[in-house]
């Protein structure tokens, strides 16, 4: 098949791509590289199945940029860091409104299936737990966080007009926290600054109380998920969650980093940002229900990988 995907040089996007070409796939990789690293795609760039695409979805352009047909749609592309998403906010509600508006006219033109990117920030800071795709959230739709909240509460919203409307096949995902090797050392969450701090020999920071709960996805397991939803048929206008539903605290995260790492790391508290959740933990039975999917590894499957590309990526030996 030929499939374009969107974002294709972030983190969890460079996986996906991988993935895709080793099924044998032609792939059109998009990314207008704002958040997105090409050095997530050298490893790549000369594979005969891969074109890399430098392409603002934003652009009036970008549709007709876009040569189809396209079997296959991945619409992955928007910061999806709190460092990334508040450096640029415009940027996050423009890509998550017109860039998804723009996305969805080629899946229209190409007749393509579309799978949106959604992520678990749409629950806010949840009173339901764990939290199941039928609760709507408790967000603040005017908060520092809103930019990518109400960004992707929005291209779910337009990407299901796609459906009722047009009869595109949409298919949303729900994503929630998802670590593992390229996500970025710089991006400011919470996986990324343990591991990078405990092997810097620098202070923990953990942000509030460490009481605030997480569940945290390895990136091959989220991948997975994206197939199974993408390929499994019937499924025109579900949303699904995709995470782990293993809950952990943030300073027990803190506390196994640092013993994986062998790190002399102190903990230091910071206060907590504004509208940061304190609970998040997806309900995952219609991921087990409709895909046959669920997690297979656990952090400590997980996290030795994620610190080893830390380390190299910091040239620091482990």
């Amino acid at each position: 098949m030929r499939i374009l995907v969107t974002g294709g040089a972030g983190f969890i996007g460079s996986h996906l791509v991988d993935s895709l070409l080793a099924q044998g796939h032609h792939v059109v990789m998009a990314d207008n590289f704002l958040t997105g690293r090409y050095v997530n795609a050298t490893h790549i760039e000369t594979h005969p199945n891969l074109r890399i695409v430098h392409q603002d979805m934003v652009d009036p352009g970008a549709p007709a940029a876009l040569v189809g047909p396209f079997d296959r749609i991945y619409n992955l592309a928007s910061p999806a860091s709190p460092r990334g998403y508040g450096r640029y906010p415009i940027q996050t509600q423009l890509v998550n409104s017109v860039g998804t508006y723009h996305t969805l006219q080629v899946a229209k033109r190409d007749g393509a299936r579309f799978l949106q990117a959604s992520t678990s920030e749409v629950y806010g800071d949840p009173l339901v737990h764990p939290q199941p795709e039928t609760y709507w959230g408790n967000v603040n739709p005017n908060g520092v966080r809103s930019c990518y909240d109400e960004g992707k509460r929005f291209a779910e919203s337009l990407a299901m007009e796609y459906v009722r409307q047009y009869g595109v096949d949409v298919r949303i995902v729900r994503i929630f926290n998802t670590y593992g090797p390229r996500s970025n050392p710089r991006d400011g969450r919470v996986v990324p600054n343990f591991c990078v701090q405990a092997l810097r020999g620098e202070p923990i920071t953990i942000y509030g109380s460490g009481e605030q709960t997480r569940s945290f996805c390895y990136v091959d397991d989220l991948v997975r998920g994206l197939h199974a939803l993408m390929e499994t048929d019937g499924l025109a206008g579900e949303v699904v969650n995709l995470g782990n539903p293993a809950e952990v605290t943030v300073g027990e995260l803190a506390e196994r980093v640092v013993a994986l790492t062998g790190s002399r790391s102190t903990i230091r508290y910071d206060p907590l940002p504004s509208d940061d959740p304190t609970r998040r933990c997806p309900d995952i039975t219609k991921a087990r229900q409709l895909l046959g999917w669920e997690p297979a590894v656990d952090l400590g499957g997980g996290l030795p990988s994620t610190i080893e590309y830390f380390a190299s990526a910091l040239g620091l030996a482990t």
